[in-house]
């Protein structure tokens, strides 16, 4: 392997490990309620969908609704990443993300499984979201199970 073959290679392999750090960190502050770093990790216009409402645009309204998330006493989100893939194109990408959820609400175990739908730029020297959307495969009590919500 040639020198620019090498440096090809180590900046796709830090590139990756940098945008897989923003799921990671997502999941973070989501636990943590760290509302300013989590809006951080969005480009200005950066937009999230959680396909239960509108998405949500610009780091404003993304600093509203999280602000939301975390002054609702009944509910307790903790998000689990892993099998984070990404597909890099210059200063873009695209990635999937998958999800398992723990969460109170109304004051009932629920757990829930899904994937993230990302994109991804370049600003400068760092990576950020410019898009999320979350697909969810099941969300339920967690008495319930979700055999019965898994759609084949």
């Amino acid at each position: 392997m040639d020198t620019d073959e090498l440096e090809g290679t180590l900046r796709a392999m830090a590139d990756k490990e940098s945008i897989r750090d923003l799921a990671r960190l997502y999941a973070h502050h989501v636990w943590q309620r760290d509302l300013d770093p989590l809006v951080d990790l969005f480009t200005e216009d950066g937009e999230m969908d959680t396909s239960l409402e509108e998405p949500i645009r610009g780091r404003e309204a993304l600093r509203e609704a999280f602000q939301r998330l975390v002054e609702d006493e009944g509910s307790d989100l903790q998000p689990f990443v892993h099998n984070h893939v990404v597909e890099l194109d210059g200063d873009r990408a695209s990635g999937t993300a998958y999800v398992d959820l723990r969460s109170i609400r109304d004051g009932q175990s629920m757990m829930g499984s899904g994937f993230y739908r990302d994109r991804y730029i370049r600003q400068g020297q760092t990576w950020k979201f410019e898009s999320r959307r979350l697909e969810l495969r099941f969300f339920v009590p967690l008495h319930q199970g979700w055999a019965g919500e898994v759609e084949s």
